[in-house]
């Protein structure tokens, strides 16, 4: 049986309870008149994939109500149903897991090709063999001459603060080619806590490496899936995941010596995480028992907090308070120098002003000042405030006809996939990718959303597109997630502002929802000097 045909047997009661009563409501709000079953069907599959309904033991249990009894006992055969009376029934108390195979049944009996949405990506290779512009700046230049006069004496450490849209990713790819020139046969480790900015170091050491390298290098990926020889990894760039080289130092500590006594520089991308336990172990294991080897941090944010100053105090001293940051003669702050130059696009940061519709407890208060950001509880309760939503829709629907790429920073899963349906109901663009969304399928929608056509595109997303993302033709960004991080505010304004000679735009709008009693952020420039004092050295 076709699953197209299933669907199409739902009637109202069952498409509104498939879609969840918050979705529905915010439609009738909006479309009164418009809310019919075909639509009902249109934006229930745009929220969900055929498989993720089938996945969903509530959303499945009613989808089964659907089916005819004779196609019931078929079915509950084909799975193995307990045995009831009632097939329906029966089939309700089938468990579906994982890659199991009841699960394939299910997919065939509904004609969903098994790997129609998560096909697994072929595997890319650990080991990339480049050979040999990559042009700098004038302003990433002079960085680059005081990062090496830091790297070339004692303590050997020190952090790179460039903000978004500086090239950090890029001043510190020529750092990297000229230690290797300078140092045969050396390992230098690049460190990034998400498989993103990992696969995006590897893209831009082989475009550095082709223009600046003196002899056929390796390139190791070392996180995920992949895995790294040591015995072979000898001479070239090691990518890896914070998480997987921890967990094999876990496994042996003669793992992490090996890797440590090969290394000569290593690098932590988005370096205010640097401090955290797990990642602290690390870089002192590869970094501390070998005078030589070398520790540049990488940020755009060169603190964790926005109030913390001892946390932020302590990643200074880890960098033993040794911060090189772009500074530009006659400019006060060097944002105001990238506008100019039009690296940084021009932008038009703007309030949207939202009262909460109910009143923060003193408990929530006290929860808010505690923690380091708004705890979810308080995030999920604003997402599903349905005029705080209606005022973000309208908000996306008057950007469009003046952006093409919008992006949307949601307050969770579920109200990214809120939004986005809303809106692909009214007419818009719009997907959402979160951390549920298949690897394939969020490939698949980032690519979409990359590429040229001309059309505005709206994506809206949780928690997995403020760092290792790059779509410089983005020039608008919803805010919809507040939050005490000005790190997490930074990188979220950060999608959205390359200028023209960054392959962006000459303006850009950040729209922020500023919900009333938590706290907010203005704009990044203004954040730029925020952490300043902690650096400072004793006289």
């Amino acid at each position: 049986m076709n699953f197209n045909d299933l669907l199409s047997k739902a009637d109202e009661e069952t498409l509104q309870r498939l879609l969840g009563s918050a979705t529905f409501r915010l439609l009738k709000l909006l479309e009164p008149n418009l809310v019919h079953p075909s639509k009902l069907r249109e934006i229930l599959l745009t929220l969900y994939t055929p498989e993720e309904l089938l996945l969903s033991k509530e959303h499945r249990n009613l989808l089964f109500n659907l089916i005819t009894p004779e196609q019931a006992k078929i079915l509950a055969v084909v799975l193995e149903a307990p045995a009831d009376r009632d097939p329906c029934q029966a089939l309700k108390k089938v468990k579906i897991n994982g890659f199991s195979e009841s699960r394939k049944y299910l997919f065939n009996f509904f004609e969903i090709p098994i790997y129609s949405r998560t096909q697994k990506i072929a595997q890319t290779p650990e080991l990339i063999e480049n050979t040999p512009k990559y042009p700098l700046f004038t302003h990433q230049r002079h960085v680059v001459q005081k990062v090496k006069n830091y790297l070339s004496k004692e303590p050997r450490r020190v952090l790179l603060h460039l903000p978004t849209g500086a090239g950090k990713t890029r001043t510190a790819m020529n750092i990297i080619a000229e230690h290797l020139r300078n140092n045969e046969p050396t390992l230098v480790i690049w460190l990034a806590y998400s498989e993103e900015l990992c696969e995006q170091a590897v893209t831009e050491f082989q475009k550095a490496w082709d223009s600046l390298g003196d002899r056929p290098i390796s390139t190791y990926r070392f996180w995920g899936s992949h895995e790294l020889d040591l015995e072979q990894a000898q001479d070239g760039l090691v990518v890896a995941g914070l998480a997987k080289v921890y967990h094999a130092a876990k496994k042996s500590i003669r793992f992490i010596n090996q890797l440590g006594v090969r290394c000569s520089l290593v690098i932590i991308d988005e370096a205010h995480q640097a401090i955290a336990q797990t990642y602290k172990l690390v870089l002192d294991a590869l970094v501390v028992p070998y005078e030589k080897t070398a520790l540049l941090g990488l940020t755009a944010t060169p603190g964790r907090t926005w109030a913390d100053i001892n946390t932020d105090a302590r990643l200074a001293k880890f960098f033993a308070l040794q911060k090189v940051t772009l500074e530009i003669p006659g400019y006060d702050n060097p944002i105001d120098y990238l506008v100019d130059r039009q690296y940084l696009a021009k932008v038009n940061y703007r309030p949207l002003f939202y009262e909460t519709g109910s009143e923060l407890t003193p408990q929530d208060l006290n929860r808010i000042n505690t923690e380091l950001d708004i705890p979810q509880y308080i995030l999920d309760r604003l997402a599903a405030d349905e005029q705080r939503n209606l005022r973000i829709i309208l908000e996306l629907e008057a950007l469009a006809p003046h952006h093409q790429r919008i992006i949307v920073f949601n307050a969770s899963v579920a109200h990214a996939r809120l939004i986005a349906g809303i809106l692909r109901f009214r007419g818009a663009n719009a997907d959402a990718v979160t951390g549920d969304t298949p690897k394939s399928e969020r490939e698949r929608l980032i690519h979409s959303f990359k590429d040229e056509q001309p059309q505005t595109k709206i994506l809206c997303n949780y928690g997995v597109l403020t760092t290792g993302f790059d779509a410089p033709k983005t020039s608008a960004a919803v805010i919809a997630r507040p939050t005490k991080s000005l790190v997490l505010y930074s990188q979220m304004v950060g999608r959205a502002i390359r200028g023209i000679k960054a392959g962006g735009n000459a303006t850009a709008e950040i729209v922020t929802v500023v919900d009333s009693q938590l706290p907010g952020f203005s704009s990044v420039a203004s954040a730029f000097h925020n952490w300043e004092d902690v650096w400072r050295k004793n006289p």
